[in-house]
């Protein structure tokens, strides 16, 4: 039995250490908006918080997750995801939408952790999340906008 903490609330799991914690998220507790892409820590779909930091849920055994604090994509909370969820809208950065999640959880902590970044500080945060519809020029503009917005 694992106890694990998601999006606030403390959970026991039956479930093997060394199940990826994308698993668990989406097959045992119904959390989807997760999203599974490569499996190899390559494309960001799966990213998920642990601490407060992005971190790959496709390669993270949940056993190594337990003590910490897991936070998806439906339990963030904060002026920054607004922010960047408001600027993705207006901009109109999602097309299908699979990458998403992932997209918005880098660009909240990056946000989180630099408020006025650079579009070098953009695309050092935001490697590693690929869009296979190439939104890369609506992505950067949508996280430029959520922080102009914060510092207003």
């Amino acid at each position: 039995m694992l106890t694990l903490s998601v999006n606030g609330r403390d959970l026991s799991l039956d479930v093997d250490p060394d199940t990826p914690l994308l698993w668990v998220l989406r097959d045992e507790l119904r959390l989807t908006g997760t999203k599974f892409g490569c499996g190899m820590a390559q494309c960001g779909a799966c990213t998920v918080m642990l601490d407060g930091l992005p971190t790959r849920s496709c390669v993270t055994p949940v056993g190594s997750a337990t003590g910490a604090r897991v936070t998806t994509i439906e339990g963030m909370r904060g002026r920054e995801i607004e922010a960047v969820q408001a600027a993705w809208a207006a901009i109109d950065v999602p097309q299908c939408g699979w990458c998403q999640s992932g997209q918005v959880m880098s660009a909240t902590a990056l946000l989180r952790e630099t408020p006025r970044p650079s579009d070098a500080d953009i695309d050092r945060a935001m490697s590693g999340n690929l869009c296979r519809c190439a939104t890369y020029l609506r992505i950067r503009q949508a996280i430029h906008a959520a922080a102009r917005t914060l510092e207003g």
